[in-house]
């Protein structure tokens, strides 16, 4: 299981020096690997997380998607990143019941970035409207899970919304290597979170039956 985190971490160390120095080659090589990573030790820690697993399966092929430029590559990546999400999502509510108080700030946060964004997305609208609605919706259900899974579910909506800036023509230096930093820490500790939050649930139960 170590030596899987050990890999993840040179392959996002080798993804994030590609974005950084614009050394495409090496993008392609370590961006692809991140999630297979991570589905490798979730398999070995906890393979119960089905729904987690297939959410990283739906990451890969989003992050191979959009290594290609180009809109109809980008729709693609954004159709298999709703499939992450809708997975995630379910994973959580599973785990435990949505609070109400996150449920209510990720939906006004979702509506006033949708507005504040909609004059500039052009085609690109209706696509990210329900995209966004899945991601905020799975990050509000994150919450009620763990600390560490709220926090990765946070990042994921921040690095999506950074993409989501840039395709709203509101770029700054940087945007690209913050979007990778965020999304692969998210990836960590929503898989990292999920293991643990089901051991803590086991080692509950087992305390009960000795009760």
């Amino acid at each position: 299981m170590r030596l899987a985190l050990w890999l993840f971490a040179f392959a996002a160390s080798a993804e994030l020096i590609g974005v950084a120095f614009s050394w495409h080659p090496l993008q392609w090589i370590a961006k692809p690997l991140l999630a297979p990573l991570l589905l490798w030790y979730l398999v070995r820690k906890d393979g119960r997380s089905l729904l987690i697993g297939w959410g990283l399966v739906f990451a890969f092929a989003g992050d191979v998607a959009l290594l290609v430029p180009g809109t109809v590559p980008f729709l693609l990546g954004m159709a298999c990143f709703l499939g992450t999400q809708i997975c995630f999502l379910l994973a959580f509510l599973r785990r435990a019941p949505l609070l109400g108080f996150a449920a209510a700030g990720y939906a006004v946060l979702w509506a006033v970035l949708n507005i504040l964004l909609w004059p500039s997305l052009g085609p690109l609208r209706v696509p990210i409207l329900v995209y966004s609605l899945a991601l905020s919706a799975m990050a509000a259900a994150a919450a009620a899970v763990s600390r560490t899974v709220a926090a990765g579910a946070a990042l994921f909506l921040l690095s999506d919304l950074l993409i989501g800036l840039g395709a709203a023509d509101l770029d700054f230096p940087g945007r690209d290597l913050i979007v990778m930093t965020t999304y692969i820490a998210a990836l960590l500790l929503i898989t990292t979170g999920s293991t643990s939050a089901v051991a803590g649930r086991d080692r509950a139960g087992r305390e009960g039956v000795q009760v």
